[in-house]
């Protein structure tokens, strides 16, 4: 490969490495965040999507690239409410990579230029210039509306999110991946990982309560508004929420088993013979076998019957007495 480079002596824009060469970041994403960098000092704070139509970035495709730089943390955006009604946009775009605590740091801190902090990654190099940093309004369909997007309507308090437990890890993968497959069925639905992973806070609840992942895919996809989507992470953070189904009802406690009489004590039979034990059904002081015997001595003048439950060798054993005895034969 032959290469002829000549380094400018003016008018450049020292360009790092990472952004170049970043893998998962197109040549629009690229160009864009160069020429933000690239601004004078003194260039009046413009909205993203302005600078982006300045170089034939527009429509689909520049949303596709902010969508990338906000996915890994060039770009982050806080929208507020004005006194007038009129949502805000304000724009923080860095050269570095910035989380969402030290995106909050900068957003608070003055615009001034100061040395290297090696906790916070610095805007820019040498100097520490944030590039960005005001609060412009952003207009995605070129008209000035006083009303929100299309996507779930902010308060003036907004509840902190909920930590996910750590139980409920695997529900939270299947929620975000519920979440990244609907680009796949409606392209305008397109998540980032951030976006997804936020999202999945409030899909857990829809499988907590029942639902299956095809079941919470549906309802996500279904009844398509007629104006189309401007905010996929807003429009189904919104649907989550306001179409969260109703909790099940838990299931009726079985009825209690009713209590059984507590059995008579033992007693002890007062017929003539061996000593034993019965347990009396009323106020009986001999058992049912003893009486038998009784009733049949007193009526019919001869000895009770066996009874059925003599085991079948004793019989054979009283069969064979009798034979064997000379009365028998």
């Amino acid at each position: 490969m032959l290469r002829h480079a000549i380094a400018p002596s003016r008018r450049f824009t020292k360009a790092s490495h990472d952004v170049v060469r970043h893998p998962r970041l197109s040549s629009d994403a690229k160009i864009l965040l160069l020429y933000v960098q690239g601004l004078p000092e003194d260039t009046p704070c413009r909205p993203l999507s302005e600078l982006a139509r300045k170089l034939g970035i527009k429509g689909r495709a520049y949303q596709k690239t902010k969508e990338q730089l906000v996915a890994h943390g060039y770009v982050h955006e806080w929208r507020t409410q004005g006194g007038r009604g009129r949502w805000i946009t304000e724009q923080l775009v860095a050269n570095t990579p910035l989380t969402d605590e030290q995106a909050e740091h900068l957003r608070g801190a003055p615009a001034t230029t100061s040395p290297p902090s090696t906790q916070i990654p610095t805007v820019g190099e040498p100097a520490t210039r944030t590039v960005g940093g005001c609060k412009p309004v952003e207009d995605h369909s070129d008209k000035t509306t006083p009303h929100p997007p299309s996507e779930a309507r902010p308060t003036t308090d907004p509840e902190p999110e909920p930590t996910p437990r750590p139980a409920d890890s695997h529900q939270l993968a299947c929620a975000e991946r519920v979440l990244l497959s609907l680009r796949h069925t409606r392209r305008e639905l397109h998540l980032g990982v951030r976006e997804a992973r936020a999202l999945a806070v409030e899909a857990v609840k829809w499988l907590e309560r029942g639902l299956s992942e095809s079941d919470l895919r549906r309802a996500l996809l279904a009844e398509r508004p007629e104006d189309g989507v401007r905010s996929a992470f807003g429009f189904l953070r919104y649907r989550l929420i306001q179409k969260l189904p109703a909790d099940p009802a838990p299931d009726p406690a079985p009825p209690p088993l009713p209590q059984l009489p507590s059995p008579a004590p033992l007693v002890v039979c007062s017929s003539p013979g061996e000593e034993h034990v019965f347990r009396p059904l009323g106020e009986e002081t001999e058992c049912a076998p003893c009486r038998q015997a009784a009733a049949c001595a007193t009526f019919y003048g001869a000895p009770a019957p066996e009874p059925d439950g003599i085991p079948w060798r004793e019989r054979f054993a009283k069969i064979g007495v009798t034979q064997s005895s000379p009365g028998g034969e």
